[in-house]
Parts: C-alpha cells; sequence; structure tokens
C-alpha cells in the first residue's frame, strides 16, 4: 500500500559551501529538465584501515546509464581518482566495495559474465580477479518425483522411446536413469561480510540454478507455485587464502551478518521464505560459533522484528533495530541492547522525541552510534544504558557515517537545504570536518535556494463526525498538532506574487528532510515556490505523532497539509489563484484525498498512488504494513478501509489530474492508477494516465526527481508532463 519516503544522497562540485542566493554564484542557473538527466550520485564511503583514504560508490547519470564505480579518495593529499570500469554488457556497474583489514586490496560486486561476483582488486596495481563462488546445489527441482520435463534418462523419459528399441539401446537408457553425482554449480553472490582479521568472508548467496532447472526453463516448463519456492538465501563462509567455501546452517533467507571484532562469532538475521512475513515478522537471530560452525544457536529473545544489528567491542552485548515498543507504524524502530551472557534486552531509545533512522549500529567503547531524524534533520546520537548525547554537525542531514577498526578518523556524507551534499572528513564524528574533494556531480554550476522552516498549528475537524462519515476515530484524530514543513522561495517573490506547489511525501511514515534536492531546484527555476509539509504520520516527531494518523487516513493528515497552504498564503508572496499539490507513493494517496475533498488547487499530480484500500491491499507485494493503518484485515473494517480509499470520493472531484505510474510496480500496483482514471474519467473530470514500461515503484521515482536511473527518458518525460500540466493550469501557456 504505502511506501516510505524516497531519498538519495547527491554531491555536487569538489567541495561544500555556505548557503547561496539565486543568483549569487558566477554563471550559475537552475538545473534545466535535460540538466537533471546528468546528475550523479555517491554513497557508501568506506574509511581505509589507515584512515587515510576512503572508497565511495559514484554513480554514472542517467544520460550515461546509472551504472555505479568505485572510486578513491585521498583524505592526505584531498584528490580523487577511479578506481573501476564496467564492461559492455554490465548494466549495473561495481558496488558494495569494502578494504581488506590489512589495507592491501578491496573487494566489491559486478556483473561481468553469467553471474554476480565478488572481485578482489590489490591496491598496488594489477586487475581485478574474481574469487570463484561455486557451491553445491541443495535444492534442484529437476529431480523431483513429477519433474516436467522429465530427468534426462528417466524412465518417464525412456517410455517415450520407440518401443521397437533393441534390449542393447533399452539397457542403455536404465543405466542413464542411475543418479549423476551433483557437481558444485557457480552461483550469485548477493552481499558479504569481511571478518576483521580478513580470515573468512561471510557470503550471502541464492541457491544457483542447476542445468536440470535450466533446462526446465529452456523447454518453458516454468510453472511458477506461488509461495512454494525452495530456494532461498544461504550463508556460507569463504576462506580467502584457500578460496574454500564452506555452507553454514542457518535458515534461509539470510539478510544480514555481523562479526566480533574477535572474528570468533558472526551473528546472522534469516527472514522467512517465500513471503511468510506478510502473515507475520518472521525474523530471527542466530549466533554462529566459528570453531562450531555446525550448531548455530537461536536468539530467541530478540524480537521477529529485529532489522540491522552490530555487537558491541567487547562482544558481550549486541545492539540492534526492531519494531518500537510504543504503538507506531511497521518498520517504526527502536534501539535494543542484548545482554548475550543472560539474554536481558533494553530499550535505549524508548521515549525518543526524535525517530530511529534505521542505519546499521556503529559500537564505541561503552555506547553505540545510531542514527537519527529529529524534525527536518538527520544527525546521529550516543546511546548508553544510562545516557542519550546527541553529536552536532555542521550540515542539516548526515548520513552514512563509517569509520576504521581503529576509530581513528570518520567520513560521512552532509547536506543541507541549499547547500550540495559533500564527503567530509574528522578524526571524530560532528563539527570542524574537512570536505574532501570529489568528482563534480553536476554539469554545470547551479543556482541554490535554502528552505525557510515553517510552522502552524492543526487541529481536529471542526464539527466532531468524523471525516468522511468514519464511526471510527483514528489516532491522535483530536489532537492539536504543530506541524512543521519546509518553504522555498524563488528569487521573483520579492517583486510579485508567485504559484506554489506544494509537495506531499511517501510513506506515510516518513518526512522531508532539510536536505538538497534537485527536483525542487528544478521548480524553483520556474519561478514556482514549493511547500514541503510533514504532517501527523511523518517520522522524526516521536512515535505518538507518526501514529496519530492511524485509522485516519485522508482526515487528520489531509487538514494537516490545508492548514500549512492556508498559513503560507497569510504570511509569504503567495497567488492563492495559482496553487497546486503533488505527490508520490503516499503522496500520491493524499492527492487523491485532495481530489475528492477541496477544489482549491488548480491542478494535481499523483505517481503511483494508493486509491482503493482493499483491491491495493489484495495485490501488493506486502501487507503488513498496511494492517497496521486499520487495525486489522480490509474485509474484516469493511467501513474503515472503504472511508480511507480516495476512490470513496471521486463523485465529489472536479480539479484536473495528472497519474504518473510505473507498468511494473508492485508495492501501489497498476490497477491503482487505472482505477482512479477510469473513476475521473466517467466523473467528466479532466484526467490523464501516463504509464512507464519496466518501471517498479522506487526507480520511476528516482528517474522523475532527477537521480541517476537506467531509464534515459522516463524520469525526462514525467518532469515535463508534470511541468505542462501546471503551466496550463495557472494560465502560463
Amino acid at each position: 500500500m504505502l511506501a516510505a519516503a524516497l531519498c538519495c544522497v547527491y554531491v555536487a562540485g569538489a567541495a561544500a559551501h555556505a548557503p547561496a542566493q539565486a543568483g549569487a554564484q558566477t554563471g550559475a542557473h537552475f538545473p534545466t529538465n535535460e540538466d537533471l538527466r546528468h546528475v550523479r550520485s555517491m554513497a557508501r564511503p568506506r574509511l581505509s584501515p589507515d584512515g587515510r583514504s576512503v572508497l565511495i560508490q559514484i554513480s554514472d547519470s542517467t544520460a550515461d546509464g546509472a551504472k555505479t564505480h568505485i572510486w578513491l579518495v585521498d583524505a592526505g593529499e584531498n584528490t580523487f581518482r577511479q578506481l573501476t570500469w564496467s564492461t559492455a554488457t554490465d548494466k549495473r556497474g561495481e558496488y558494495d566495495a569494502e578494504w581488506m583489514p590489512d589495507g592491501g586490496s578491496i573487494l566489491f560486486l559486478a556483473h561481468r559474465g553469467e553471474h554476480t561476483q565478488l572481485f578482489r582488486l590489490p591496491m598496488n596495481g594489477g586487475e581485478a580477479h574474481a574469487f570463484e563462488v561455486k557451491i553445491v546445489p541443495p535444492v534442484d527441482q529437476s529431480k523431483e518425483p513429477g519433474a516436467i520435463p522429465p530427468p534426462a534418462g528417466s524412465s518417464a523419459e525412456a517410455s517415450t522411446e520407440d518401443s521397437t528399441q533393441n534390449s542393447t539401446e533399452s539397457s542403455a537408457a536404465t543405466a542413464k536413469a542411475e543418479p549423476a553425482k551433483t557437481e558444485p554449480v557457480e552461483c550469485d553472490v548477493q552481499s558479504y561480510f569481511i571478518a576483521p582479521d580478513g580470515r573468512n568472508i561471510a557470503l550471502i548467496v541464492h541457491d544457483p540454478e542447476t542445468p536440470g532447472e535450466k533446462r526446465e526453463h529452456d523447454e518453458k516448463a516454468d510453472a511458477v507455485w506461488v509461495d512454494h519456492d525452495p530456494h532461498g538465501a544461504r550463508l556460507y563462509l569463504l576462506d580467502p587464502r584457500t578460496g574454500k567455501i564452506a555452507a553454514v546452517p542457518v535458515p534461509p533467507d539470510v539478510r544480514h551478518v555481523s562479526w566480533t571484532r574477535q572474528s570468533d562469532r558472526l551473528l546472522t538475521i534469516s527472514e522467512g521464505m517465500n513471503d511468510v512475513g506478510d502473515l507475520t515478522p518472521a525474523a530471527s537471530a542466530w549466533v554462529v560459533v566459528l570453531s562450531d560452525l555446525a550448531h548455530p544457536v537461536e536468539l530467541k529473545s530478540v524480537p521477529a522484528t529485529v532489522g540491522a544489528a552490530q555487537w558491541s567491542q567487547d562482544g558481550k552485548h549486541i545492539d540492534f533495530l526492531a519494531q518500537s515498543q510504543a504503538d507506531a507504524p511497521p518498520g517504526y524502530d527502536d534501539l535494543f541492547d542484548l545482554t548475550v551472557s543472560n539474554a536481558s534486552l533494553l530499550n535505549l531509545s524508548a521515549g525518543f522525541s526524535g525517530s530511529v533512522e534505521g542505519e546499521p549500529p556503529i559500537a564505541e567503547a561503552g555506547d553505540v552510534l545510531e542514527s537519527i531524524q529529529t524534525g527536518t534533520h538527520t544527525s546521529y546520537m550516543r546511546f548508553a544504558a544510562d545516557r542519550r548525547q546527541p553529536v552536532q554537525f555542521d550540515t542539516a542531514t548526515v548520513a552514512q557515517l563509517n569509520t576504521n577498526r581503529k576509530q581513528s578518523a570518520w567520513v560521512w556524507i552532509g547536506s543541507s537545504g541549499g547547500r550540495p551534499p559533500a564527503l567530509y572528513y574528522a578524526e571524530k564524528p560532528g563539527t570542524g570536518a574537512k570536505a574532501l574533494h570529489t568528482p563534480s556531480m553536476t554539469p554545470a554550476a547551479w543556482t541554490e535556494i535554502a528552505p525557510q522552516l515553517v510552522s502552524w498549528k492543526s487541529g481536529p475537524p471542526e464539527s466532531e463526525s468524523p471525516t468522511n462519515g468514519s464511526s471510527t476515530s483514528g489516532a491522535g484524530k483530536r489532537s492539536v498538532f504543530t506541524i512543521e514543513g519546509l518553504l522555498y522561495l524563488p528569487a521573483r517573490s520579492a517583486q510579485k506574487k508567485v504559484p506554489l506547489i506544494v509537495d506531499v511525501h511517501g510513506g506515510p511514515t516518513g518526512a522531508f528532510e532539510d536536505n538538497w534536492n534537485p527536483f525542487t531546484e528544478f521548480l524553483l527555476g520556474l519561478g514556482w515556490a514549493v511547500l514541503r509539509p510533514n504532517p501527523r504520520g511523518s517520522t522524526g516527531y516521536g512515535a505518538a505523532f507518526a501514529a496519530a494518523n492511524k485509522n485516519d487516513l485522508g482526515g487528520g493528515d489531509y487538514r494537516d497539509i490545508m492548514a500549512g497552504v492556508d498559513a503560507v498564503l497569510a504570511k509569504y508572496p503567495i497567488d492563492p489563484a495559482k496553487v497546486a499539490l503533488m505527490g508520490y507513493s503516499y503522496g500520491g494517496e493524499m492527492a487523491g484525498f485532495v481530489e475528492g475533498q477541496t477544489d482549491r488547487f488548480k491542478a494535481i499530480v499523483c505517481g503511483a498512488p494508493v486509491i482503493d484500500q482493499e483491491s491495493e491491499y489484495g495485490t501488493e507485494n506486502s501487507s503488513w504494513y498496511d494492517r497496521w493503518f486499520y487495525n486489522g484485515y480490509p474485509w474484516e473494517h469493511a467501513v474503515d478501509a472503504w472511508r480511507q480509499s480516495p476512490l470513496a470520493n471521486a463523485a465529489h472531484a472536479k480539479t484536473p489530474f495528472l497519474l504518473l505510474q510505473g507498468e511494473s510496480d508492485r508495492t501501489d500496483p497498476l490497477g491503482q492508477s487505472q482505477e482512479m482514471y477510469r473513476a475521473l474519467r466517467q466523473m467528466g473530470v479532466l484526467v490523464d494516465l501516463v504509464e512507464y514500461p519496466r518501471e517498479d515503484h522506487g526507480p520511476l521515482a528516482v528517474g522523475v526527481f532527477g537521480m541517476p536511473s537506467p531509464e534515459p527518458w522516463h524520469g525526462f518525460d514525467g518532469r515535463q508532463r508534470i511541468v505542462e500540466f501546471f503551466k496550463k493550469a495557472f494560465g502560463e501557456r
């Protein structure tokens, strides 16, 4: 139903600088639609063991295919160079680079043949070479009874032979039926985790396709038995010196591994196979002792919602993220500490007034560092049993903090609205860091405008009767909240009133943060103001605020947004006759609510929405998140599900409406946009639906909002349609 807010980290230019006013940079200009096809991005900084160099993953622009490559930044010399290049057949590039503990080489993943392989690149020169990762397949469906077509030489296949075959041929067929020895098969490496001593590398590998299974697929014997796939993601240990691989019998699907600093144990997080998590949380945590691989031990006190986890430096504790103990939407996490000796749990973030962001914990001596969000800012906080200490940084948003084993230096990516992201380096995390030189991420200098933080009050509906005719109150429905938003004003607003675009974030358990956003800069260049509100249900304001739209979607959150429109119209130079709204995912759902509840907007753009809660629930790729919002299954709460469906108010729609939808969307499927399109079209509303082939939920948003995408023209087309749609509504063309 609803997808978390989509975000990405960007870097523009070689170093960070103070917020610039419009036109302050020599030759600077706001980005054009074509400019947004030439933006690159950076991610995953990794500090070298000696603390002097940084690996950074940099993507090509959309126009260049959006592949990722590994670059090396010298922190002392403040220089950079590219380390890896892709082959023509590789559509993704090189990614997930890590240092070997001795600093003499790096590892990365790439798809340079038939499989995704783990490569090792020596840092003193030479080519990267792939480890040979072959395993004996734990599953071979082609050998199961009733396999279609039967295994070569089986009795079923032999029965189809001409009955006139002589006895010699029959004997040969019988001999062929003898089971052949299973040979190791090359496989895809999904992810890897290096032991601190470098002697072992934990691999997560999906069960490989066997020759027999390939034969079945080639012959189109490829029926899919839903939720019965025996193939899973399993754990193996690779000895990088010998190439020997050993299976570790923890249950699939394995999705996270953490080593102790002593390299004697590892923690694994597994998720149940075949979408069992759609029924109930199904994660489990296991400790594997290196000297006894055959007997993993389950940590039964760890909740089934466990996510990222990390050992303490002394190996006596495990810090991990899991579902908040407060009543909050699924995925709203707390930070927990597990004492290994007695399995006791302590909630380190209980009652925190912000939100835990979800990055893996970082162990310090006696503390654990975790990413947090407070309002529109993101940072880090030191948590311990008896204290919490926020870390102050020089930018409004901070992400992807990383250090080496000695913690002799730290790196991270920082950004602010109107201040492009940069790669930062310091001896300790916090203020006074050095911005390192990196490749330019934009095709030219851009004009940048910092947002203003605005706030307003929003309370219960004027009538005590529930919004949209419900008889059930939502959490926080009758509360009065202070709502925050980020307001961007173009330079010309000092001379005249300007149009306003209200942009609604995804989630609803997400938020707009005070960071650099190329799509907003694009809209500002058109002379339009942009308001990005964080209504109830957003993260960054505590668990109660995140839960305040429970069973009230399209109710209190809608009022929060409309109150924000009133607040900025009253105080800022906005033309009240030229106000439009747009949103993607949950923002698209809110666009649907707005369509049926008010005619104050001149135009509405709706991306990948939820339109009918019940039909969407039955066709999306995961429903666990949704059930929390209306207290159970939609067929048991049909009135509440329909009340919280934008389609319920389609009969009242009047505003011109543009739908943008990926055809391969599995989060908010294509049928949702089609339902809204048909309803509005038959109600006589001006409505357009644009479908994008091959696009799933997140990737389409990535492209439209100016982030690197492998689809060279979908994002360009989406932005162009949005702009033309608003211009027509504003009478600007």
